[in-house]
């Protein structure tokens, strides 16, 4: 599989060494040095993009992907006010766009209890729920594409709560969730449910970047010859 990546920065890095190691080429690498690299010429060349950038940036790298025919697996966050525009253009040219918020196995595990323990909290209005996530300091956006992720999956089930802020002045019908950015912690997020009396907790915490770097090299594999809007669910069948 030959693969150009958009975004080498720490996390195209470590996506470069899985690929490498699972006997794929990398055949173009994009960065803020060289931005007038990622061409449709260039982009020919690829089986698959695989995009990790900014906000301001991933649309317009979707859309030059899609112009070229390439198929696209981005795991950029801060950008999904413009989903339905991303998802109909790759429908209407017949792309592939694969999309996730945390491509980490152990995540979207968690992902599955988090919607579990949420229908379940639902019969239990005592106990409010609120997220905390932590990410190190380069991460341009907050909360984390993986916090909203769950904020709305809670959100899409409960009889309380109607959306996420990040302001801890919240309202009853609020999630409150608590970004921190510090160090170099690759990602902590959990959901706490408290009460009067106690408290239920649970966490997802990554030792580092590899696990999301071999989620991404899988979901790349799984989308040759694919077309449509692809996901982790389709990629694991839960």
């Amino acid at each position: 599989m030959k693969i150009a990546l958009i975004g080498y920065g720490k996390m195209g890095k470590e996506i470069e060494q899985i690929a490498l190691s699972s006997g794929h080429t990398v055949i173009l690498k994009i960065d803020i040095n060289n931005p007038e690299e990622l061409t449709k010429e260039n982009l020919l060349k690829a089986d698959v993009a695989i995009e990790f950038t900014s906000p301001a940036t991933a649309v317009d790298n979707y859309l030059k992907c899609l112009e070229a025919g390439v198929s696209v697996v981005s795991g950029t966050t801060g950008w999904l006010d413009r989903k339905a525009e991303v998802e109909e253009a790759f429908l209407v040219k017949n792309g592939c766009f694969f999309y996730a918020s945390n491509f980490s196995l152990g995540a979207n595990i968690f992902f599955v209890m988090n919607k579990y323990l949420a229908r379940v909290m639902k019969g239990f209005p005592q106990y409010d729920v609120s997220m905390t996530e932590v990410h190190h300091t380069q991460k341009l956006d907050a909360p984390s594409g993986t916090a909203i992720t769950l904020a709305n999956d809670i959100i899409a089930v409960s009889n309380i709560k109607t959306n996420w802020t990040i302001n801890d002045q919240k309202l009853d019908h609020e999630l409150y969730i608590n970004p921190i950015r510090e160090g170099e912690v690759p990602g902590i997020h959990t959901i706490k449910y408290n009460s009067e009396v106690d408290f239920i907790e649970i966490t997802h915490s990554a030792y580092s970047r590899k696990g999301l770097a071999l989620g991404v090299v899988l979901a790349a594999e799984f989308s040759l010859g694919r077309k449509g809007i692809l996901s982790m669910t389709d990629l694991l069948k839960f």
